[in-house]
């Protein structure tokens, strides 16, 4: 959950740069800083604690659904580096709302739902944060 705080971070300081007009060479510096704290984190989501909470019926449409939502992200990421900052909104929203559902819901059924060595499989296939 650190890691979602650093993206938010991120994201703001991608928005900020948006907002005042900052040249495009900023306004990419800030899009690849985002890019990559939200890359890795969302790999290492989805081979380490998606890859074992898919395995329960009852989480594997709301993984399916998290997962695409990643691949919505990076491309909506790359189309505002690419010079669609209209398309900020949408992907901050999406971003938000994607956290929101990570920490507030699959998080804390993750905590009722795995076992010891669940947590340790997810534990050595996850990579280690950047």
């Amino acid at each position: 959950m650190a890691e979602h705080t650093a993206i938010i971070n991120a994201a703001g300081e991608l928005r900020r740069a948006l907002e005042r007009g900052a040249e495009e060479a900023a306004v990419h510096a800030a899009a690849d800083t985002l890019a990559g704290l939200l890359h890795p984190h969302t790999s290492a989501e989805e081979v380490g604690l998606f890859s074992v909470m898919r395995r329960e019926e009852q989480f594997t449409e709301h993984i399916a659904d998290l997962c695409s939502e990643h691949t919505e992200l990076d491309e909506r990421l790359a189309a505002v580096r690419a010079g669609d900052h209209a398309a900020y909104p949408a992907f901050e929203h999406l971003l938000r709302q994607h956290i929101d559902r990570e920490d507030n819901g699959l998080f804390p059924a993750a905590a009722i739902a795995l076992d010891g060595p669940d947590w340790a499989e997810v534990e050595q296939t996850t990579p280690p944060a950047a």
